[in-house]
């Protein structure tokens, strides 16, 4: 079977982020299905706000022109999406739109259609981030991205992981790892 490519990274640039440490998990679900998995922080990557009069004066920033040469080079996404005040980060947001910027040569949205994304999320906060899930799940779709049906929203983050950066309830910790799996696999089929 031929290897899925999948492109990994968390909405926040928090160095202790709880969704870094999510992301991580459904990484090695993914790993341990199969797939190449490119683990990225976006802090790496800094973007001024998203702004068309930037864009048409000096071009697509460096970091933009990076984040799509990867966005381009995988088959899917696996994202751990904080929730700020019920809804998607600025920090995710601006990065789903700067990389959505048409390239001379390219078609629209040429990063995200046809790709597929699995959606985790942890947060202090009783709910896990359910809030801003759902709209990177409307985002994703409305660009061409097939989010799998499958997601968690890990409630009480400040207290969910242990030491070694695992979930302490088991159930949680299985069901990350299974979500990443689904994804290798999904994309497994898809590619042959």
């Amino acid at each position: 079977m031929p290897t899925p490519r999948i492109l990994a990274f968390a909405g926040s640039a928090r160095r202790d982020s709880f969704n870094k440490r999510l992301v991580k998990i459904a990484t090695h679900g993914a790993e341990q299905a199969g797939a190449h998995v490119t683990l990225i922080d976006l802090k790496d990557y800094p973007l001024p706000i998203m702004d068309q009069d930037l864009e048409a004066e000096q071009g697509l920033p460096e970091n933009a022109v990076a984040l799509k040469k990867l966005f381009l080079e995988h088959d899917g996404l696996l994202i751990s999406a904080p929730e700020y005040n019920s809804s998607i980060t600025p920090l995710l947001k601006n990065t789903i739109d700067w990389v959505s910027r048409q390239a001379p040569g390219e078609g629209p949205l040429a990063e995200y259609k046809g790709k597929v994304a699995a959606l985790v999320s942890a947060s202090p906060g009783k709910l896990g981030g359910l809030r801003g899930l759902v709209h990177v799940r409307s985002i994703l779709g409305n660009i061409g991205v097939v989010v799998l049906p499958d997601q968690i929203a890990i409630p009480d983050a400040h207290n969910a992981f242990n030491d070694d950066g695992r979930l302490k309830d088991e159930r949680q910790q299985a069901t990350v790892e299974r979500i990443g799996q689904a994804l290798a696999e999904l994309l497994a089929k898809l590619k042959t």
